[in-house]
């Protein structure tokens, strides 16, 4: 029986990874579960999973959840960052689940990553904004790192074991990550400049939180995806591939020298990479759908538009800066979509202010935690000032 945290339990992974512990309670026990706002749902999962601790984001939360529990319950509730810090690094804790959105997952999964745990990633950002402290952290702690982004997790599927980009006998020549191409991907720029967040959130294939459902829109995902890629796989920029595939069956691909290609396919939900990490080296039960190919008409593939979607491009850019450049990119992009989302910019303006922002803020070097922090508060004030201005222009 393995211990398990939750990092982000009432959001769309923490509840799928849920969902996989529902067909698998002889294997896990859930020791730790965290939410932010969500109490009424988090209190729901602390009842039935009897969680030894759960922790929420505020003292108002943490009021309101006590609240919602039965007066006698074993777990013991917290709230606050420090707290998340805690049950991520917790002696007790076998398998931590990284499924924060945004860069506030990042201190918590950098702690699981230190004490050497082994780390579910679906935290994209703590690569992005601090890609080289990570996967350092990972290193020293011996930690054992699986990504839980259905794009890397079948990456890692489709690799040799052990791993090594620089083992030419390997013969891997590229990766080649699928996109969607979201809700616009087949709009006019006029359409899409015109975009409402309701058809902005109405994705084709995947079901999933409202951030990252704007962010595959604009194709920024795919771009977050790249920078994860390049820290999680030792590739620069341009051994990664980025292909349209509508359908979303195929997950992601690595070219071999010799020609082949091998791909990991299976139905858009999310359930199936987490019971890989959740499982491996073993497979267990995801509950799943099983993938007929009877029902497939077609598997289509193009490139992406990078003048209507110019969000790859300024990834590709942020990474090959290096230092600060990525959480500078990804604070903005935070800000911005957030601004979307609250009906103060039009869709086309948050890759306007991602930009806007990546090239105004100087690179720096990366050496500490608090460097991230600071770039990313410093990026998030910026983008904040180049909203107002925009709205004030809307207005």
């Amino acid at each position: 029986m393995q211990n398990l945290t939750i990092l982000g339990s009432t959001g769309s992974v923490g509840c799928s990874t849920l969902d996989v512990v529902r067909r698998n309670l002889d294997r896990y026990k859930v020791f730790a579960l965290s939410g932010f706002k969500n109490v009424e749902l988090l209190a729901r999962q602390i009842v039935e999973f009897n969680p030894d601790i759960a922790v929420v984001g505020g003292e108002k939360d943490l009021v309101r959840l006590k609240t919602l529990l039965p007066v006698r319950h074993s777990c013991e509730l917290f709230c606050g960052k420090d707290a998340l810090v805690d049950i991520a690094q917790a002696e007790k804790a076998d398998i931590v689940m990284a499924a924060i959105v945004g860069a506030a997952g990042l201190e918590p999964s950098l702690a699981a990553a230190k004490a050497g745990k082994k780390l579910l990633l679906a935290n994209k950002e703590s690569l992005v904004t601090s890609g080289q402290l990570f996967m350092a952290a990972v290193k020293h702690s011996d930690a054992l790192l699986l990504p839980i982004d259905s794009e890397h997790n079948a990456i890692f599927q489709c690799l040799p074991n052990q791993f090594d980009i620089s083992d030419s006998s390997q013969g891997i020549r590229s990766i080649v990550l699928t996109a969607s191409g979201g809700p616009f991907r087949a709009w006019t720029m006029e359409q899409i400049t015109n975009a409402s967040r309701e058809q902005a959130l109405a994705h084709p294939n995947w079901s999933m939180g409202a951030k990252i459902t704007i962010d595959s829109a604009t194709l920024m995902n795919k771009g977050l995806e790249l920078i994860e890629a390049c820290w999680l796989f030792s590739v620069c920029p341009d051994q990664v591939e980025v292909v349209v595939h509508p359908q979303s069956i195929i997950h992601s691909m690595v070219r071999y020298r010799d020609g082949s290609i091998l791909a990991q396919m299976g139905a858009p939900d999310m359930k199936i990479p987490i019971s890989y990490g959740l499982g491996w080296p073993e497979r267990i039960d995801s509950g799943a759908s099983a993938l007929d190919f009877l029902s497939l008409s077609s598997l289509t593939f193009e490139a992406p538009d990078e003048i209507r979607f110019p969000c790859v491009r300024l990834a590709r850019e942020a990474f090959s800066a290096g230092g600060t450049a990525g959480s500078v990119l990804n604070a903005a992009n935070e800000v911005a979509v957030d601004a979307f989302l609250n009906g103060k910019i039009g869709f086309t303006k948050i890759a306007y202010v991602n930009e806007l922002i990546l090239n105004q803020i100087p690179v720096s070097t990366l050496d500490s935690i608090e460097t991230v922090l600071e770039f990313d508060a410093l990026a998030r004030s910026q983008a904040e000032r180049a909203v107002s201005r925009i709205a004030g222009e809307l207005s």
